[in-house]
């Protein structure tokens, strides 16, 4: 799995987030391999009917009806968006609500990627199930520094706690990957693939460096 978050970036504003997907698109069937793209929310339904996976960067624990400015699981499947990010560091969220939208994403047949920020959170947050636990801590975000070696004991013990809960949650790496080389060593380390966002948003050539990580996890 290759998930790209987008954030709020300038870079992927406007219609830049057609041109951005359509070229994820190229590189996932010709290295056949899996990329889903998170856009900004106001921007999920300009891309929704992508030939590869839209995720919501955020989901809330609130009902269909009545709920202004909630994002809602059920209107998201409905647009046809694959799944959401949960507890990103940027958007960190309750435990109790966690639990409940893991379970609501499952029951509606989407991908939960639940966001930790060490080991004992990823060993308490691989107990719910969730499709992905994506290991990234808050220090590495953004910094050009990559989890994978500053600090690859995280992910190898990361790696270990998710095994551990013997279910069929697999591991994400992110925070700080730049290059084809961090992404290898991930998955050397134990990680089943990637979370990133400013490594892919804020390259100067989004076709070359998507293509690097993409062949790093074939």
């Amino acid at each position: 799995m290759f998930v790209i978050n987008c954030k709020n970036y300038e870079e992927i504003s406007g219609d830049k987030i057609i041109k951005f997907v359509k070229i994820a698109e190229k590189i996932s069937k010709k290295f056949k391999i899996k990329i889903a793209i998170c856009p900004p929310q106001h921007l999920i339904g300009v891309v929704a009917n992508s030939s590869i996976p839209i995720f919501a960067q955020h989901v809330d624990d609130s009902n269909v009806g009545s709920t202004t400015g909630f994002v809602i699981p059920e209107l998201l499947k409905k647009s046809k968006v694959n799944g959401s990010l949960i507890n990103h560091s940027e958007h960190r969220i309750l435990s109790k609500e966690i639990s409940k939208i893991v379970s609501k994403l499952k029951d509606l047949k989407m991908t939960s990627i639940v966001c930790v920020r060490d080991v004992a959170e990823a060993r308490k947050y691989a107990k719910l199930n969730p499709d992905y636990i994506a290991i990234e801590p808050p220090e590495l975000i953004g910094s050009g520094k990559s989890v994978s070696t500053h600090r690859p004991e995280l992910i190898t013990k990361a790696a270990i706690a998710v095994k551990d809960a013997k279910n069929n949650t697999k591991l994400l790496c992110g925070a700080g990957i730049i290059s084809g080389k961090d992404v290898s060593k991930a998955v050397e380390l134990g990680s089943k693939g990637i979370l990133v966002a400013s490594g892919i948003i804020k390259a100067k050539d989004w076709n070359k460096i998507i293509s690097e990580f993409a062949k790093a996890l074939v």
